[in-house]
C-alpha cells in the first residue's frame, strides 16, 4: 500500500492514539512496508510511539524496529525483557540484524537473549557475529544463504535448495562449496533450470566469483561491491571457508553511517551525537574543536595585533582581511574535500603525494592568477592606490597557492598516519589557512609598500 504521510494524516493518527482506537488503521498496521511505519513512528510525538508500535502485526514489528533511530529503538525496547526480545524480535530477524540489535543492548541483557533463542544454531550464529570488530566484513555479514555441494546432481540440489530457502529471505546468489565448506563458485539458476537432472553441479557452476575475507574493512567491500556491480558478495574466513555474504542494503547503511561521520568531523564534532540528545553530550562533542577555533582565532588576532604598527600607517589594510581569510579557508577547504573523496572512493590510483601536491598547485595557480587580477581591478575601481591594490593581489595569490597546497598535504598525511582525513576538511584546517594567510598579507605588505 502507498502511503502520504501528510500533515493531515499524522493529526487524524494521533487523535485516533489518543483515544486508544486504531481500527480503522488495521490495514497499514498489517500490510504497510516496515519502513513507511517506522517513518510514522519517527513523525508521531513520542507519548503515542510505544502504543502504536505494540499494534504494528507480530510479523512486521522486528522489521520496522530495525529501520527506526536508535534513540527512539532504544526507548522501545525499555519495556521488553530479554526473553521477549528473543522470541518476538530475534525471531523474525536475518542474523546480521539481530547482532546489530543485541549489539545495542547492554551485556547482561545479550546474555539472557542469546540463551532464550530457542534454535541453538541461530544462537550460535547470532554469538559468532558479536565477536567480530565492527566496520569489518564480518560485522556486516549475514550467515543466512544458499550453498550446495559441487558433487551433488542438480535434483538432489533443487532438493537441498529448497529446504534452505525457507530461512532466506531473498535468494541473491547460490554458492557453490566442496566437502570442507570452501567456496568454490557460484550457480547460476538459468543454468540450474535448463540442465539436466542428472548433471552434476561440479559441470554446470561457474569459478567465476568474488569474496572477502571476514576481517576486511567495510570500506573496502563498499568499494569491491561498487567497482563491480554486486548485489551480494560472499565473505569467507582466513582458510576460504563460506561463512556468510554481505548484501547491497547492508553496505548502502554503512555507506549513509559513514557519511554521516565525515559531515560531522567536517563540522567540527568529535563524536557521534544526534539532536535527540542531552545538551550536555552535545556540547562535548562540540567543545574540543571551538576550543581549537577559539585557540586559532587568538594566535590570528596576535597575528594581526603584531602588524599594528603597519595597520597604522595604512589603515586601508584592515579592510581586505576579511578577504584574504575567507579565501584561505575556502581554497583549503575545497582541495582538502576532494582529496577526502578520493581517499573515501579509492579513486587516487597510486598517485604519490608529489603528483597530487602538483596538480593541485596548478589548479590554485590558475585560480589565483585569475581572482588577483580581478581583485587589482575592483580595488583600483574602489579607489584605493597602486601599491595597496598590488598588495592584497600578490598576497591573495600567494595565500590560494598555500591553501590549496596545505588543503592537499594534510588529508593525504593523516590518511597516511591512519587518522580519518575528514578531519581535514572541518575547522582544523580553515583555522591554520586563517593564520598562515594573513602572517603572509602582512609581510608581503611590507616588502611593496616599504612598511
Amino acid at each position: 500500500m502507498n502511503l502520504e504521510l501528510s500533515k493531515d494524516y499524522i493529526i487524524a493518527l494521533e487523535d485516533a492514539l489518543e483515544r486508544r482506537d486504531l481500527s480503522a488503521y488495521e490495514e497499514l498496521l498489517n500490510e504497510a512496508h516496515p519502513a513507511d511505519l517506522a517513518e510514522i513512528l519517527d513523525k508521531i510525538d513520542e507519548d503515542y510511539a510505544s502504543f502504536f508500535y505494540e499494534a504494528i502485526a507480530d510479523h512486521l514489528g522486528a522489521e520496522v524496529l530495525m529501520e527506526l533511530d536508535e534513540d527512539l529503538r532504544a526507548k522501545l525496547l525499555e519495556d521488553y525483557t530479554g526473553e521477549e526480545i528473543a522470541l518476538e524480535l530475534i525471531d523474525n530477524l536475518d542474523s546480521d540484524d539481530a547482532a546489530d540489535l543485541i549489539n545495542e543492548l547492554d551485556i547482561s541483557q545479550r546474555r539472557e537473549v542469546l540463551e532464550n533463542i530457542e534454535d541453538q544454531k541461530q544462537a550460535m550464529d547470532i554469538a559468532g557475529l558479536l565477536v567480530y570488530p565492527e566496520g569489518t566484513a564480518g560485522a556486516l555479514m549475514a550467515t543466512e544463504m544458499i550453498k550446495v555441494k559441487d558433487h551433488w546432481m542438480v535434483l538432489e540440489c533443487v532438493r537441498e535448495m529448497r529446504k534452505q530457502a525457507e530461512e532466506v529471505e531473498q535468494v541473491h546468489a547460490i554458492y557453490v562449496v566442496n566437502e570442507d565448506n570452501k567456496l568454490l563458485g557460484t550457480l547460476s539458476l538459468k543454468k540450474l533450470l535448463t540442465t539436466s537432472t542428472r548433471t552434476p553441479i561440479s559441470e554446470v557452476y561457474s569459478l567465476k566469483v568474488r569474496s572477502v575475507e571476514v576481517n576486511t574493512e567495510a570500506e573496502e567491500v563498499t568499494n569491491l561491491m561498487q567497482k563491480y556491480d554486486l548485489v551480494v558478495m560472499p565473505v569467507v574466513d582466513p582458510l576460504g571457508h563460506l561463512v556468510g555474504r554481505i548484501t547491497i542494503d547492508d553496505v548502502v547503511d554503512f555507506i549513509r553511517d559513514e557519511a554521516k561521520e565525515d559531515y560531522n568531523l567536517a563540522s567540527g564534532l568529535t563524536d557521534e551525537v544526534e539532536a535527540g540528545d542531552t545538551i550536555w553530550l552535545i556540547t562535548r562533542a562540540r567543545l574540543p574543536w571551538l576550543l581549537i577555533g577559539l585557540f586559532g582565532g587568538l594566535l590570528a588576532a596576535s597575528v594581526i595585533g603584531r602588524y599594528e604598527g603597519d595597520i597604522g600607517m595604512v589603515p586601508q589594510m584592515a579592510f581586505f582581511i576579511p578577504l584574504i581569510a575567507a579565501m584561505g579557508g575556502n581554497v583549503g577547504v575545497q582541495s582538502s574535500a576532494i582529496i577526502v573523496q578520493g581517499l573515501a572512493s579509492q579513486s587516487l590510483g597510486d598517485n604519490s603525494t608529489l603528483s597530487r601536491l602538483l596538480k593541485e598547485l596548478g589548479v590554485a595557480l590558475v585560480n589565483g592568477l585569475i581572482l588577483s587580477l580581478l581583485v587589482i581591478g575592483a580595488s583600483l575601481f574602489l579607489g584605493y592606490s597602486m601599491k595597496l591594490a598590488l598588495t592584497v593581489s600578490v598576497a591573495l595569490f600567494s595565500v590560494i597557492v598555500v591553501a590549496a597546497l596545505i588543503g592537499t598535504f594534510v588529508p593525504l598525511a593523516l590518511d597516511k598516519y591512519k587518522i580519518d582525513p575528514a578531519l581535514a576538511t572541518g575547522p582544523f584546517i580553515t583555522t591554520l589557512n586563517d593564520i598562515i594567510g594573513l602572517f603572509l598579507y602582512f609581510q608581503i605588505g611590507r616588502l611593496i609598500l616599504g612598511l
